[in-house]
């Protein structure tokens, strides 16, 4: 499944969920690299 994290306030990755940490963080991968960052809550339309 494909998840968006932000890493900082102004880089956001979009990659395939690999983990989740105790501390809410995921971990997803992009090609051969796996980022670390808060999950990015998705916009729900009204």
């Amino acid at each position: 499944m494909l998840r968006t994290i932000s890493i900082g306030n102004h880089i956001s990755v979009q990659g395939l969920f690999v983990s989740q940490g105790p501390d809410g963080k995921i971990a997803v991968s992009v090609d051969n690299r796996v980022y670390v960052g808060t999950p990015v809550q998705p916009v729900r339309q009204s």
